[in-house]
């Protein structure tokens, strides 16, 4: 009966978790290149339950021999294995804003793979993000909402000194002082990625390779891939679920309750 316990609260921290990663995304549902997590459920090992007995050999002594008979399998529970990122590609919205970048994808060698645009945090540590939502500071570099550099081909910070600067569809940026290449990443496998917060992603890419092909739109923005009314509808099948492993869990410590008074009393 115990084991009744931890395969119901498994299954409750599995559905509170997984609630937990829709919630976000729902939250994130209007930030431009955000991706949705999707956690995925794992099985606990199955274990094999077994009758334990006896049979007697008929012997001058009487020789017992142990005796196993295979009841079947027990399941022990589920766990979340992962929450990895969903970098299927966004709707793009025309905002009209020179800042605003849309990295659009194209083909792609690998079917996990991702494009980024490439960023300098604030410990000067490159970083990723999808989110083209940028600026201008006031220094004239060009900048995330947040502050953070983005950078070049070369790993350079880009100065347009000022709004007016054209970006080309293959990533030229042209200002008055020169031209520059917007620095885009390429990871074959996106879900190594982990997510730091802000739109930044950390993890290993690399440059383009030369069968992959993207566009940049200057003036538009890449929307976040969150389908709110799916993340809805699997909210409220989570929350059942959870329900579920409650009552189920309640069911057990009643049972437990009565094993504990009544059968002591009648001992």
């Amino acid at each position: 009966m115990l084991r009744g316990f931890y395969t119901a609260a498994s299954g409750m921290i599995a559905q509170q978790r997984t609630q937990e990663a829709l919630s976000n995304n729902i939250a994130n549902a209007n930030t431009p290149g955000y991706k949705a997590d999707q956690t995925s459920l794992k099985a606990f090992p199955e274990m094999l339950m077994q009758q334990m007995g006896g049979k007697t050999i008929p012997t001058s002594n009487s020789f017992n021999l142990p005796v196993q008979n295979p009841i079947g399998p027990l399941n022990t529970g589920v766990y979340v294995q992962e929450a990895a990122p969903n970098f299927i590609q966004g709707d793009v919205r025309e905002t009209g804003v020179s800042t605003d970048l849309a990295l659009v994808n194209g083909t792609l060698p690998d079917e996990a793979g991702a494009l980024l645009f490439s960023v300098q945090n604030a410990e000067g540590d490159v970083r990723y993000t999808r989110n083209g939502n940028f600026t201008v500071d006031g220094q004239g570099f060009l900048v995330t909402n947040q502050g953070y550099y983005v950078l070049d081909q070369a790993g350079n910070t880009i100065q347009t000194n000022g709004m007016e600067f054209t970006v080309t569809e293959d990533g030229l940026v042209q200002t008055e002082a020169g031209e520059s290449v917007l620095g885009i990443s390429y990871t074959d496998d996106a879900n190594g990625l982990a997510k730091e917060g802000n739109g930044l992603y950390n993890g290993d890419a690399d440059a383009v390779p030369a069968d992959a092909t993207y566009s940049i739109q200057q003036g538009f923005l890449e929307q976040s891939n969150v389908d709110s009314l799916q993340s809805m509808t699997r909210m409220m099948e989570s929350y059942r679920l959870f329900e579920t492993n409650q009552r189920v869990l309640r069911a057990y410590d009643e049972s437990m309750g009565k094993a504990v008074s009544e059968i002591g009393r009648l001992t």
